[in-house]
């Protein structure tokens, strides 16, 4: 009785291991891996595109021009903020007028624009301390409109108009991560 038991186990051990086995061999050729370049990105997006105007800037308390780089799936924008009120200590509001920087990759959906990258300095290395903001930067835009020398966002924090001018067309060079 004993060896009966013993047997009806392994038999049932053998089948399982026997079922799991075809599984792992699917679960491990299953997976691809993905291609150590960057991404495409989007085609009307490639170029360097800047805010010139701001619509009744001078009514406002403070307002930031975009500057935006796009390059294959990635993202460079110079931002140049104007205020009239300090946010900062003296050292950083340098009289109304200061720039900062991010950089990071876009991605497209539907009709939304979604930057995700970093703040960095001004030569795009990564930014941990000093003045304004460091850290994280996520933004999303909804496209409005867009043409060969136009592209119009609407920034969704905050739903004020980005009306961009394309100044360099750009093709996407794919390169190695």
């Amino acid at each position: 009785m004993f060896y009966k038991n013993y047997y009806t186990i392994n038999y049932r051990f053998a089948f399982s291991a026997l079922c799991l086995i075809p599984f792992t061999f699917c679960l491990i050729f299953s997976c691809s891996r993905l291609p150590d370049v960057q991404g495409k990105g989007e085609t009307f997006l490639q170029g360097v595109w800047n805010q010139d105007t701001i619509a009744n800037q001078a009514q406002l308390q403070s307002y930031t021009q975009h500057h935006f780089k796009f390059s294959c799936d990635s993202f460079y924008v110079d931002f140049t903020t104007h205020s009239k009120v300090n946010y900062y200590e003296e050292a950083c509001f340098n009289n109304g007028v200061w720039k900062e920087y991010a950089k990071g990759t876009y991605h497209l959906r539907n009709d939304t624009l979604i930057l995700i990258g970093d703040f960095t300095k001004p030569n795009y290395k990564q930014k941990v301390s000093g003045c304004y903001r460091n850290g994280r930067y996520v933004s999303s835009f909804k496209v409005n409109t867009w043409s060969a020398e136009k592209l119009e966002l609407e920034n969704l924090a905050d739903q004020t108009a980005v009306k961009l001018n394309l100044k360099e067309k750009l093709t996407c060079v794919q390169k190695a991560l």
